[in-house]
């Protein structure tokens, strides 16, 4: 599953990156982004065009009440993504791109969860698939809800977690948000990343809390020696 992601980059570089305009929201820096908190997501919108909007990391179905306190629903496999009930309607007509930096799982490692960080080799953005679904509250207020695809991880983090969030090539965009594409055509971009894309640093417990949301989660796991220059003396 994803559950935990890391998304540094300056707005600047985003909007440049997927070919939108720079938010006018303040754009903050998220070193340990959590479900229920509203994330970036690139979105196709009629006459507006390519947009970047904030959605709540939860997914929400057509016939749940938004402002209940259901089970948020944070991941949908793409393998059954089209079949699902829960998912379906979303994945045939409103997808988006979720911008990341890089992604955290918990791997066991003598009886305990370690956290690892997943991050390409060059620390560039890269886009997670995503689904996404708009409703009406009580009070009126509309809000869009999203989950991120997981496809089967990759054989070099087999052995962190069984899954991985689809990430999608920057030539797979377009078909991405194009509403006219269709299922079989999706769900083809739906694959591992080969495993040379991402590397992979243990990192300290501090990203265990979502409450932590700084770049002391970044450090390596280990003694403050080990961390980044500009973390060193901060730690512990």
């Amino acid at each position: 599953m994803c559950g935990r992601y890391l998304l540094t980059s300056p707005g600047e570089v985003i909007a440049q990156a997927f070919g939108v305009m720079v938010p006018e929201v303040s754009w903050t820096v998220r070193y340990n982004v959590a479900p229920g908190t509203d994330i970036p997501a690139v979105c196709e919108r009629p006459v507006l065009g390519r947009t970047l909007d904030f959605l709540s990391w939860g997914f929400v179905p057509p016939w749940r009440d938004p402002d209940g306190a259901d089970r948020q629903l944070i991941n949908a496999r793409s393998e059954t993504v089209d079949e699902k009930p829960s998912f379906r309607a979303a994945f045939r007509r409103q997808r988006c791109l979720l911008p990341a930096d890089g992604f955290y799982e918990w791997q066991k490692v003598a009886g305990r969860k370690r956290p690892q960080l997943m991050r390409r080799p060059n620390r560039q953005p890269f886009a997670m698939a995503g689904i996404f679904e708009s409703r009406e509250g009580s009070d009126g207020r509309r809000t869009a809800s999203c989950a991120v695809l997981t496809t089967r991880a990759n054989d070099a983090l087999q052995e962190i977690h069984t899954r991985m969030p689809v990430i999608l090539a920057p030539e797979s965009w377009d078909a991405w948000l194009d509403p006219t594409s269709v299922p079989e055509t999706l769900l083809t971009l739906c694959h591992p990343v080969a495993d040379a894309y991402l590397d992979v640093t243990a990192v300290g417990d501090r990203v265990n809390n979502p409450r932590h949301d700084d770049a002391l989660c970044l450090a390596p796991a280990g003694s403050p020696q080990d961390a980044p220059a500009e973390l060193q003396g901060r730690l512990f």
